[in-house]
């Protein structure tokens, strides 16, 4: 039988334990604070709406006055980041994906099976989008910055990306789920 402080040991260690993202070719260690959770969050905004905290790497997502359900993320790298207010005008599950012109442009290397073709990526685990994407708009244009999974989970945390903000698959499943068209993103 096992006693009230095994029991409370064992526990305690396990939450303190780095989350392991299964489907990965090697289990990638997520720090537990960027493991969704429900928090306190103070702040002016409506229950809905969605806050970036890039410098963070949070997302929050507000259920109610004064809470939060927060992500973590991965951001843009410098000079890439996307900051503003825009709102979520469309969501797709296993999205395509091509590079911008500017990212071909900035890293030709990177992205030479794009160039002189109107190749598009197609949706699936070798896809850079993941498994979700949420398309942020200003004014109803295309800002082509995104809320999307990502097949580079050890980047949460980190501001590597083309701007965009990245999340654990089955984390951006979850939001994804969770928001409606409509829904007001701010990245601060």
């Amino acid at each position: 039988m096992i006693d009230r402080r095994s029991l409370l040991a064992s526990g305690l260690a396990a939450l303190a334990a780095p989350a392991l993202i299964p489907g990965t070719a090697r289990a990638v260690e997520l720090d537990p604070k960027f493991a969704p959770q429900q928090v306190n969050f103070v702040g002016p905004y409506a229950v809905g709406h969605l806050i970036v905290l890039p410098r963070a790497h949070f997302l929050y997502f507000v259920t109610a006055p004064g809470e939060a359900r927060r992500y973590g993320v991965g951001v843009g790298r410098a000079g890439l980041e996307f900051t503003g207010t825009a709102t979520i005008d469309a969501k797709k599950t296993w999205p395509t994906w091509r590079p911008t012109d500017e990212m071909i442009a900035r890293e030709p290397q990177a992205y030479e099976r794009f160039i002189g073709n109107r190749y598009v990526q197609p949706g699936g685990p070798e896809n850079p989008l993941g498994s979700r994407a949420l398309y942020l708009f200003q004014n109803g244009r295309d800002t082509y910055y995104r809320i999307h999974g990502t097949n580079q989970p050890a980047s949460i945390g980190r501001s590597v990306s083309n701007g965009c903000i990245r999340m654990i698959n089955a984390h951006v499943q979850d939001l994804y789920e969770r928001v409606p068209l409509g829904t007001v993103v701010t990245v601060l």
